[in-house]
């Protein structure tokens, strides 16, 4: 037996497989080819598309910085100082906001904010969480994309300079990552967020891991950000130890088209079957913090399981469900995953939280899910459907058994990091 270490929490976890009937898929190495700040600084200076960052900001003017919450593994202690510096002695640093955004997910603590940006940001510059429901804070922008209502943060919106940083990776119904993601939905309204989130965009056979042109979901986060205006847009590509590998700067969608070029190279691998079992995890810490995220995972191993397969997840879950949000209420308002599949598939009101809970029923109602985590038990995962193991060896073995003696097991170490496929075939 080999063992192959997965991404769980903070320490990993351990999984034997028989190497004879186990496919590995792993991200390809993409060794750091300069230091970051390096990286980083060219790519504010020589952009994509575009002028340079300095040369797009005229002294005395406010900027606004857009940066991912915490359940993202963005590098924004290296991001937003590389802004700063980039922009010393043009703007002062009590007319630079950054903005948090949560979208729809609860704002970062102080100790977060340490965490994520480093004390000297968190000491020198104006950090706000995006609050989606406080409509205080957000202003009317108008009806855009596919009948879109769009609200946006007001700081955002007012600002004179409007900066987007994020990462960008495969996304399980925005194709992508990063970019325009950065401002909506992560700047916007829940009731923007809802519409962006409804059951017939979910639903689309094109809102799904890599794809962006023709994307319902996408089409609309573009048409946002293009009609709202982004100054400059800052992306990085990381490789499977978080590093910086590439980054990306300059006017916001060909900046964001040329990451996800290099996104797809690294983090998407065909494979040359359908498998029995899939085992998979949300990444590690900080992407496995609960179960609302851990349905990226899955959403990853479904691309690769068989109908009527088994996908077992390794998640931490260190926050739950979470118990913020309408996740877990969402959950567990029908008595089976296909009851609530098809219930959220017929809504015509958008609930907040029932994208996850529709990917995840689709899923669920196709195969069998098993969980590992460290901080939800067994029977508050059954009231999401799901089952759980102690033993993730153990519970794979049992799975490869039943379903016969020339059954396939595929193993996703990093979960979403590497989305893998079968050529031609796309769910």
């Amino acid at each position: 037996m080999d063992t192959v270490r997965l991404a769980y929490g903070e320490t990993g976890l351990d999984l034997r497989v028989d190497p004879a009937v186990t496919t590995v898929v792993t991200p390809k190495h993409h060794p750091v080819s300069a230091p970051p700040r390096e990286v980083l600084r060219r790519a504010l200076r020589e952009p994509v598309a575009g002028p340079p960052l300095r040369d797009r900001v005229r002294r005395g003017q406010t900027v606004a910085i857009s940066a991912c919450d915490g359940t993202r593994p963005q590098p924004r202690h290296l991001m937003i100082p590389a802004i700063l510096e980039e922009l010393d002695g043009l703007v002062d640093l009590a007319d630079v906001v950054v903005l948090v955004a949560t979208g729809t997910h609860r704002g970062n603590t102080e100790a977060e904010l340490r965490a994520m940006f480093g004390d000297e940001v968190v000491d020198t510059v104006r950090i706000v969480n995006h609050d989606a429901r406080d409509r205080a804070s957000l202003t009317w922008m108008g009806t855009l994309g596919a009948d879109v209502p769009v609200w946006l943060n007001s700081e955002w919106v007012t600002a004179d300079v409007r900066i987007t940083t994020g990462f960008v990776e495969p996304h399980f119904f925005a194709g992508f990552s990063g970019g325009p993601k950065l401002v909506a939905p992560g700047l916007a309204a829940l009731e923007t967020v809802l519409v962006l989130h409804d059951a017939r965009r979910i639903g689309h056979p094109r809102a799904t891991w890599g794809i962006i042109e023709g994307n319902p979901v996408h089409d609309d986060v573009r048409a946002i950000a293009a009609a709202t205006g982004v100054t400059f847009g800052f992306d990085v590509v990381l490789n499977q130890d978080k590093e910086v590998v590439a980054a990306f700067g300059g006017d916001l969608l060909a900046m964001h088209a040329a990451a996800v070029s290099t996104a797809r190279s690294v983090a998407m691998q065909p494979v040359p079957q359908l498998f029995d079992v899939v085992v998979t995890t949300n990444s590690g810490y900080p992407l496995d913090q609960n179960l609302y995220q851990a349905v990226k995972g899955m959403s990853a191993a479904y691309e690769v399981v068989k109908p009527g397969g088994t996908i077992v997840c390794a998640a931490e879950c260190r926050d739950g469900f979470p118990d913020h949000g309408s996740y877990r209420e969402v959950l567990a308002s029908a008595d089976s995953p296909a009851a609530l599949f098809a219930e959220i598939s017929s809504r015509e009101v958008t609930v907040p939280d029932q994208w996850q809970v529709q990917i995840q029923a689709r899923i669920q109602a196709d195969c069998r899910v098993v969980m590992r985590t460290s901080h939800l038990s067994d029977a508050q995962l059954a009231t999401a459907h799901l089952s759980q193991t102690a033993d993730i060896s153990l519970a794979v073995a049992e799975a490869l058994a039943a379903a016969g003696p020339d059954a396939r097991l595929c193993v996703l170490p990093e979960g979403p990091q590497t989305i893998p496929y079968v050529e031609g075939l796309r769910r």
